[in-house]
């Protein structure tokens, strides 16, 4: 985990190259667009990026109404909220056209059960073939007008039903992207906190161990500085999918902030738990980094790892909070490091381990 310092000093970094952009494209400072570099600066929205790389390739600059779209698109806090009722208003339109077939079958099917009436009551009084003729052929036209309003029906309702699934579809991406860290494809810090809360309180019914491993990059923000932002969004991709591969079935992971991971163990001890983190520390460091656009050999990073385990009663912030002092200790041991609550933990896994 990051000191004070250490973040005070990675923020002011971000803060700069964004009044570095503002200033090199002649922009106003206005908060808006130090948002919106600020958030370049960081990374962190791979596709906010691209569209301002795109943008600045075309033209070299970024026209007002360029940053507003993109400020509406990735940044504005109720861009999700516009979608999801954007959404629902495509719904509702669904439904009233059902509605609107349904009630049109409805009365179909009373028009043919009044044809069928009165061709029962015509019957009943015809003395002649040539009447006889006549009704078995209204007969005949009106049950093929049925029959034709009953597959245009069908048609509808199909088209509807498929309709609704596109709806629902997108419905479950925009959830997946409210819950998910676009850049890793990990879950993002809310859905993290409200995951652990959950899980806590089914701890507590069940008494099940529950552990929380909390995992930061080493030497993050000197990596970041010296070989760039997509190279340094190379290796969250690549701490991210080291982390998938050496957690299963109920566990989760998510990006906690920064260069920071979380990972959450459901009915996992302490000692399995240390176990789980010194697969993902050794998955992370058997990599080699190579950057993308020279083939370059970047040497391998390191990821530290602080293990807590849950105390029946306690608030969530406190095994948190228990979590990040083992990974302090794991920092200030060497780093590349997995350190338990105690010390004997800490030695036993890692004597060999420092980096």
């Amino acid at each position: 985990m990051a000191t004070r310092s250490e973040e005070h000093e990675r923020t002011m970094a971000f803060a700069e190259i964004a009044l570095g952009q503002i200033r090199a494209l002649g922009l106003p400072a206005c908060p808006r667009n130090y948002e919106i570099w600020y958030a370049y600066a960081t990374g962190y929205h791979p596709e906010l990026n691209q569209a301002i790389n795109d943008s600045l390739r075309r033209s070299g600059t970024l026209s007002t109404a360029e940053l507003e779209q993109i400020y509406d698109i990735y940044l504005s806090p109720t861009r999700l909220t516009d979608r999801i009722g954007g959404v629902g208003a495509m719904a509702v339109d669904q439904i009233d056209e059902v509605m609107a077939i349904i009630r049109a079958t409805l009365g179909s099917a009373s028009s043919y059960n009044e044809s069928l009436a009165d061709a029962t009551l015509r019957l009943g009084k015809t003395k002649d073939g040539e009447s006889l003729r006549q009704i078995v052929e209204s007969l005949i036209t009106t049950a093929k007008d049925m029959e034709n309003s009953t597959q245009t029906l069908a048609k509808q309702l199909n088209t509807s039903r498929q309709q609704i699934n596109e709806l629902q579809q997108l419905l479950e991406g925009l959830r997946y992207e409210n819950l998910t860290d676009p850049l890793t494809s990990l879950a993002n810090r809310q859905y993290f906190d409200q995951a652990l809360q959950r899980t806590i309180a089914e701890a507590n019914r069940a008494t099940k161990p529950l552990s929380l491993l909390k995992a930061d990059i080493d030497h993050f923000k000197k990596f970041n500085d010296v070989f760039g932002h997509v190279t340094g969004d190379q290796v969250l991709r690549l701490v991210g999918s080291a982390i998938k591969q050496n957690i299963k079935g109920a566990d989760l992971a998510a990006r906690y902030s920064g260069q920071e991971f979380a990972v959450m163990l459901p009915n996992t001890p302490p000692r399995q738990a240390q176990i789980v983190a010194e697969h993902i520390r050794r998955a992370v460091m058997t990599n080699e980094l190579r950057k993308r656009s020279t083939g370059e050999h970047l040497g391998r990073i390191t990821v530290s790892i602080g293990v807590a385990t849950y105390r029946q009663r306690e608030p969530a912030e406190t095994l948190v909070e228990r979590a990040d002092v083992s990974l302090r200790a794991a920092k200030r041991h060497g780093r590349n490091q997995v350190a338990g609550e105690t010390e004997s933990a800490l030695t036993s896994l890692t004597d060999s381990h420092a980096g």
